[in-house]
């Protein structure tokens, strides 16, 4: 008896996506709401095939910080949108000046 020996290779996507019902899944929202807060310009699909959207895992981190500002702030979405850009202009300027500061 011959025995068959086989190479096994793992292959991991460089950038795993998920779906919108995945993004609500792992976020603990109804997609519905994911899909509002889509429409609304506060999360950006990566990429779109026909009707599915894709999305960037971090989104569900955005998702989070969405639900905290509105649920224990009481900001409606477009003070959200605001905070949100804020947020992510402090992020880059942070960035920027870690970057510059290594330089040195």
């Amino acid at each position: 008896m011959t025995t068959r020996q086989y190479a096994i290779t793992l292959r991991r996507r460089e950038h795993s996506h998920l779906t919108l019902d995945d993004l609500a899944l792992h976020a603990d929202l109804h997609p519905g709401l994911v899909e509002q807060f889509v429409e609304f310009g506060l999360i950006t699909p990566i990429e779109r095939e026909g009707a599915k959207v894709f999305f960037d895992p971090s989104a569900v981190t955005r998702l989070r910080t969405i639900v905290r500002l509105r649920r224990n702030l009481g900001i409606n979405l477009a003070g959200v949108s605001v905070v949100l850009d804020l947020i992510d202009k402090l992020c880059a300027l942070q960035r920027e000046n870690e970057s510059l500061r290594s330089r040195r």
